[in-house]
């Protein structure tokens, strides 16, 4: 059983899940991180975690696909194996479509990849974590747990070229709001973060456009967000730095989707 608290953040190993896991190592929390990768593809990462916590802060990592249901519960054998509890899962783990195609032309091959990747597997790997936090809270009333999904701008802002992310990021979002709601008897959150442009290799490819857009006044604040703007907002919420507060959606946009005239 870990003396700190212990965190889980699916795909944690690179962008904006690695910068989660910094950011909650360095709230003192033991990190178990998720991916698709071998362990040996993702060593600078957990050397990177490692850094960002304390000496003793423990670092695991556990090859793991949350689209399949057998991947999933070995992921959470593998935390209760290592550290026997969890506070706090970070559903951060998604993908972009392959293609950004638009909706007139778009396949049900990606769809269906989307909606397995970015909202079926957090959705059942957040049932089986929730079934363990209730577990958690009977044996210890003081026992709190949180969960924290990372969605995005896209689940209130229209991409006709993505549709299927759009939608899945929706599901994301209402997923949130649906934890919130029954998880709370048992003492545990649910919150979503909503990041905007972010700087990570899944924009790389847009930089160009998006450089332009925030130079012409995208975004209040003129610049990126970063996979650390995300890792604060999330150490925040983990921490249980903010109360009375569950169910609620975290902007970490710079002011995109702030109304304006």
């Amino acid at each position: 059983m870990s003396n700190r608290p212990v965190a889980l953040v699916t795909g944690g190993g690179r962008g904006i899940g690695l910068g989660i896991c910094k950011a909650l190592a360095n709230s003192g929390f033991d990190i178990a991180f998720s991916g698709r990768k071998a362990e040996a593809d993702v060593q600078p990462s957990i050397d990177t975690i490692k850094a960002a916590g304390t000496a003793d802060t423990k670092v695991l990592y556990a090859q793991s696909d949350i689209s399949d249901g057998q991947g999933r519960a070995q992921l959470v054998d593998a935390v209760k194996a290592e550290f026997g509890a969890l506070h706090a899962l970070v559903n951060n783990a998604g993908v972009a479509p392959d293609v950004r195609a638009d909706m007139m032309d778009a396949t049900e091959e990606s769809f269906d990849r989307l909606i397995d990747i970015n909202l079926k597997g957090p959705y059942f790997l957040t049932q089986l974590v929730a079934r363990w936090m209730r577990e958690q809270h009977e044996a210890d009333p003081a026992y709190r747990g949180c969960v924290i999904n990372v969605g995005s701008i896209s689940a209130t802002v229209a991409s006709t070229n993505r549709g299927d992310y759009c939608i899945s990021k929706a599901g994301i979002a209402m997923s949130a709001m649906l934890w919130a709601a029954r998880l709370a008897e048992f003492n545990c959150e649910a919150y979503e973060i909503r990041p905007g442009v972010t700087a990570t290799d899944m924009t790389s490819g847009v930089k160009d456009k998006y450089d332009k857009l925030i130079a012409e006044g995208l975004t209040v604040q003129p610049r990126w967000g970063t996979p650390e703007d995300v890792g604060s907002a999330v150490a925040v919420l983990a921490e249980g730095r903010l109360p009375y507060a569950t169910g609620q959606v975290i902007h970490v946009d710079g002011g995109l989707t702030l109304p304006r005239l």
